[in-house]
């Protein structure tokens, strides 16, 4: 039973969820504000809380990330996750800090690699025991 809440067992289910919901979040913010546009004029577009979310999604995606990576048993899953991860905090935050012009569609390719990269591992790459995390495969 305390397996059930151990974040090293449940890190994929974690980090799917998150990047899903991150994912429908990308896909909802575009609509929701034009939506919303046509109701208010002259205040901000997005509310502060809604334009935090992506921070505290990719905070739940490191962790998740951290922990799968930690226990996976294949070295390219730990590389895959972290590739992907990287990829998604570079292009969250460049939206935040507006750096380089990157389509806003460019953020859907790592959301999606990290919920079938954490899907997969669930299913076909987790270990038994300490000694299978570190044999490379």
């Amino acid at each position: 039973m305390l397996n059930a809440f151990n974040i090293s067992v449940r890190s994929d289910l974690f980090g799917s969820a998150a990047s899903a919901l991150c994912l429908a979040h990308c896909l909802a913010t575009p609509f929701l504000f034009a939506a919303h546009t046509g109701h208010v004029h002259g205040h901000e577009a997005s509310p502060f809380w809604w334009g935090t979310l992506d921070l505290v999604f990719i905070a739940i995606s490191w962790l998740a990330v951290y922990w799968s990576a930690k226990h996976t048993s294949k070295k390219w899953m730990r590389v895959g996750l972290w590739i992907s991860w990287v990829l998604l905090a570079f292009v969250i935050l460049n939206e935040k800090f507006e750096l380089l012009h990157i389509p806003e569609a460019a953020i859907y390719i790592p959301s999606l690699a990290l919920v079938g990269l954490h899907l997969y591992n669930r299913k076909y790459c987790q270990c038994q025991d300490e000694a299978c995390c570190a044999t490379d495969s």
